[in-house]
């Protein structure tokens, strides 16, 4: 899952795999504007099968935060 998880951020934010981690976040990494994150977004619920809340489409701002939101729909990703 994890890997599915990085290949994401990869792919919506152009990143090589070696800076895909803790300090990516909405602000601090070039493309993760409110364009990218629509589109983050749309790729993450796809990727997992899951329908995210409003409140979790607003919140999930980094990395770190997108897995711990993860795990609230059931996806167990270890950070």
């Amino acid at each position: 899952m994890k890997e599915k998880y990085i290949a994401l951020f990869m792919e919506a934010f152009h990143l090589p795999e070696e800076k895909v981690g803790k300090g990516v976040a909405m602000g601090k990494t070039e493309g993760w504007d409110s364009v990218g994150h629509v589109g983050f977004i749309t790729e993450l619920e796809d990727a997992f099968d899951i329908m995210l809340d409003t409140e979790d489409i607003i919140q999930l701002n980094s990395y770190e935060k997108g897995i711990e939101i993860l795990r609230k729909y059931g996806v167990e990703i270890e950070a």
